[in-house]
């Protein structure tokens, strides 16, 4: 356990955001899902159309932190290639 008042400070800190953080991850995972669901039932309108939303989550959830920015990359890069192939 922390004992001086700064390591108690970011305990509370970290914690507040750990929860943050799980938010912001889940709402990338569930974006790829759902990406990965209208790739599957082969929707290319559908998924065209939430390209740029995916684009757009997947920027902010690097540019926080949370994924690396080449992770980021090479998921919008795989599922670009993957529409294009419908």
């Amino acid at each position: 356990m922390a004992n001086t008042k700064s390591a108690i400070k970011r305990i509370r800190r970290i914690s507040k955001q750990t929860i943050v953080n799980k938010a912001r991850k889940s709402r990338y995972k569930n974006a790829l899902k759902k990406m990965n669901l209208l790739l599957v039932e082969k929707k290319k309108s559908e998924a065209l159309k939430f390209l740029p939303k995916l684009n757009s989550e997947l920027m902010k959830i690097a540019k926080t932190g949370i994924i690396k920015k080449q992770n980021a990359a090479r998921n919008i890069s795989r599922i670009t290639k993957k529409i294009s192939s419908i």
